[in-house]
């Protein structure tokens, strides 16, 4: 079994650390983990650490460093322009697509979004958005947090799109070409989808619309579905 992983603000530079704070508490009195148990440090920058449990006090744990290490960043990177979701189906979409590798997550403020964030509204959805890749990652044992983006426009989208999910494009992702380096920006509609003038204008900026399949799925769904194909074709799975 995978070891437990716990974020820090920065690993430890000697041979000892105290885990205290949210994630002592959640390492000694919600997993219960005691002396002589092995878990992960990991700084959401690549940076990771081994460590064995010393002592066990209420919500903190001595740790005694056994190893670090640095994970590189995955290159190319994988962003997903998620168009923003009502209720539960972002977050979900954020969960799911955290485990799958993505690296980058950017907010859109589609023409079809039913929700639109604005203000100290667009300001707490964010911050769950933030709170649910980085509690994704940790069950995923990711040494790198993915980044969630302020929320973007369709222009600012279309600034970074490299291909645009769609129901009706004739390329299919599993064939299209991809570039070997940078990033890969792939655009995912809301539950209405994509307009077409917002189609119109992700294609003026030369990203190329692609599709999955003859199957049409949620948008909490096809991200992830799309990253699984990414993810294989470029020998990350």
């Amino acid at each position: 079994m995978s070891l437990p992983l716990f974020l820090v603000d920065a690993l430890p530079t000697g041979s000892t650390h105290v885990l205290d704070g949210p994630e002592g508490h959640h390492a000694a009195t919600v997993q219960r983990l005691r002396v002589g148990e092995e878990l992960l440090l990991a700084d959401g920058r690549g940076g990771t650490a081994t460590a064995v449990v010393t002592a066990a006090g209420r919500g903190t744990l001595d740790l005694r460093i056994v190893s670090t290490g640095y994970v590189k960043a995955p290159d190319p990177r994988l962003v997903v322009i998620q168009g923003i979701a009502k209720g539960e189906r972002g977050e979900l979409a954020v969960q799911a697509m955290t485990e799958a590798g993505v690296d980058e997550i950017v907010p859109w403020a589609a023409s079809r979004s039913v929700v639109q964030w604005r203000g100290d509204r667009g300001d707490r959805a964010r911050d769950r958005w933030v709170t649910t890749a980085r509690e994704a990652a940790k069950q995923a044992r990711r040494p790198w947090l993915p980044l969630v983006a302020p929320a973007s426009t369709t222009r600012e989208a279309a600034a970074r799109a490299t291909l645009v999910l769609h129901e009706e494009a004739k390329d299919r992702l599993t064939t299209v070409d991809l570039p070997p380096t940078g990033e890969i920006a792939l655009v995912v509609g809301p539950e209405g989808g994509i307009a077409p003038e917002e189609l119109a204008t992700f294609e003026a900026a030369d990203a190329r619309p692609v599709r999955l399949g003859d199957a049409v799925l949620r948008t909490s769904t096809a991200g992830v579905a799309a990253l699984a194909v990414l993810s294989a074709r470029l020998g990350r799975w």
